[in-house]
């Protein structure tokens, strides 16, 4: 079974520089997508990057561009998200996700969201003033 845990998020100024981390285990497909998604209270859920085995990294907010940037180990356990330069509107609660079809990053909004097969829990990053 696929399983996703993020972890790494917590309480930063802004300015500042976080890395979270997604554990993965049970994904062994050489062919993939990976993405970071964040959601606000009261927000819908939005993609934030993603990274493709086939056709690289997808800004999907760009927002972010420049800022943010999403790196995994060689055996793919665990992926990362780099956050440099945080500004208060980055609040949100972070989730990894994970697809085995390597074409998935080329998509946008809903199709990127409900192609994703397997999710991990939140983890908080707030970003104060």
């Amino acid at each position: 079974e696929v399983q996703l845990q993020a972890s790494g998020g917590g309480l930063v100024q802004a300015g500042g520089s976080l890395r979270l981390s997604c554990a993965v285990s049970g994904f062994s497909f050489n062919d993939y997508s990976i993405g970071w998604f964040r959601q606000a209270p009261g927000q819908e859920r939005k993609a934030v990057s993603c990274r493709s085995s086939s056709y690289g990294e997808f800004v999907k907010d760009d927002s972010v561009k420049g800022r943010f940037r999403i790196s995994s180990d060689k055996d793919k356990t665990t992926v990362y998200l780099q956050m440099d330069n945080l500004k208060v509107e980055d609040t949100a609660v972070y989730y990894c996700a994970a697809s085995s079809w390597d074409r998935l990053c080329m998509y946008n909004d809903a199709p990127l969201y409900s192609g994703m097969n397997y999710w991990g829990r939140g983890t908080l990053v707030t970003v104060s003033s």
